[in-house]
């Protein structure tokens, strides 16, 4: 089955949208300052209503493109704030499911949505032909990823600092608990898709071009997320997947920044699989069952699993280990789930009120944790939540939205508004 292209979805962008076209040019201080009509951005919840407000930005330069479109990285004129441009081109044939996903979403691991508005192609400029709508998502700028200070410490020849890897899984299994929370599957998570910030260590989940709400009984395309991160279910062409593809990919990205290089490099799906069984072994007959029943081809070499531990370098911490192994399995059901996963303890360390980063700042907001999170498993509450970050109902209730007052499954009160490290 051929996938879904991912760059390419509809929305009606003409007639009554008040968020399309309107474009000025002008120039203030020598720079080109475009003015659109937008839309706001998350509608999170049934009391948020969207509202039309014109922006204007300038200093726009290029700073990603692929086959989804292209990214700008411009500056809001009126507060001066930086913010990324993605623009993509619409296909009619399709739902823009990344503008309806991300519109629901309101969380601090992942990248917001400011505003979106809709352009059509501007022909002198060859960026496309004139009856083409694109969809232009105003996002929140991060000014790195994972991917990148990956590569930085590989080129040097060194390793991640340990504290590092476990804040970036720790922020990421946290994004994936809420997104999953809410049914929806990111369906590429990779270090290229992982924005941080250095300087607060704030981890930040991006592009949701791939992503899809899944509902059980309707299929979805195997073709989906990036060669070195796809979940064996959809290598064995797996079509009712869950939302464990995910949890299999961060395993793979957590594994990459314990070696240094990706755990399973292959060129094709067959490649792919052959890394896989060397670390793994040989599925069994009952776990390609579970990954998909529809598959009967079992001409498989047996080999042995791999030792966890002969896997890593030899002063990987054990924690790090074990967490790989309960991530990377198999049997799609038996892997640890994203919540879970931050009440691994390997990321006892954050919990500890002492820890701060390697510049000596405190570590970002780690334990804000929205009433909704707090209901995905109730009896991980206590973990999740340090004793030194729970405070008085009364006085953290004065927060954000995202600093929702509740209380443990033991009953204690917890605050969102409270950093890792304070």
């Amino acid at each position: 089955m051929s996938a879904r292209p991912r760059t390419t979805s509809f929305a009606d962008a003409k007639g009554n949208n008040p968020a399309f076209g309107g474009f000025k040019i002008s120039h203030k201080d020598g720079n080109r300052v475009t003015t659109v009509m937008a839309t706001s951005g998350a509608v999170s919840n049934a009391r948020q209503e969207a509202c039309n407000v014109e922006i204007s930005y300038s200093e726009t330069k290029i700073i990603g493109n692929g086959s989804f479109g292209v990214v700008h990285q411009a500056k809001l004129t009126d507060t001066g704030e930086m913010v990324a441009i993605k623009k993509v081109l619409q296909d009619k044939r399709f739902k823009n499911r990344e503008l309806q996903i991300m519109r629901k979403l309101e969380h601090c691991n992942i990248v917001r949505l400011k505003y979106f508005f809709y352009s059509s192609g501007e022909k002198s400029s060859g960026s496309g032909k004139k009856d083409e709508v694109y969809l232009n998502l105003v996002l929140e700028y991060v000014p790195e990823t994972v991917y990148r200070v990956a590569r930085h410490y590989s080129k040097n020849k060194q390793t991640i600092p340990i504290l590092y890897v476990k804040l970036y899984m720790y922020q990421l299994f946290r994004s994936l608990a809420y997104i999953h929370s809410l049914g929806v599957c990111h369906r590429d998570i990779k270090p290229q898709n992982l924005l941080l910030d250095p300087e607060s260590g704030v981890l930040k989940l991006i592009d949701f071009g791939s992503a899809k709400q899944l509902v059980p009984g309707e299929p979805n395309v195997s073709y989906i997320c990036s060669r070195y991160y796809r979940a064996p279910e959809l290598i064995f062409g797996a079509t009712d997947y869950t939302c464990n593809i995910d949890v299999w990919s961060a395993g793979c990205v957590l594994a990459e920044l314990l070696l240094g290089q990706p755990i399973f490099p292959g060129d094709s799906g067959v490649d792919q699989l052959v890394e896989i069984i060397k670390v793994l072994g040989t599925p069994s007959r009952d776990q390609i069952h579970e990954m998909n029943p529809n598959y009967t081809e079992f001409k498989f070499p047996q080999i042995k699993p791999h030792p966890w531990n002969k896997v890593f370098r030899p002063r990987t911490p054990s924690d790090a280990i074990d967490l790989c192994s309960k991530l990377l399995e198999y049997t799609p059901s038996s892997r640890i789930s994203p919540l879970d996963a931050c009440s691994h303890k390997f990321f006892d360390e954050l919990r500890d009120p002492g820890t701060r980063l390697p510049n000596t700042r405190p570590l970002p907001p780690l334990f804000n944790f929205t009433a909704q999170e707090l209901a995905i498993k109730p009896s991980l509450n206590d973990i999740l939540i340090p004793p030194h970050a729970r405070r008085d109902p009364v006085s953290s209730s004065q927060g954000t939205s995202e600093s929702t007052a509740t209380t443990s499954s033991a009953g204690l009160p917890i605050s969102g508004a409270i950093g890792g490290g304070n």
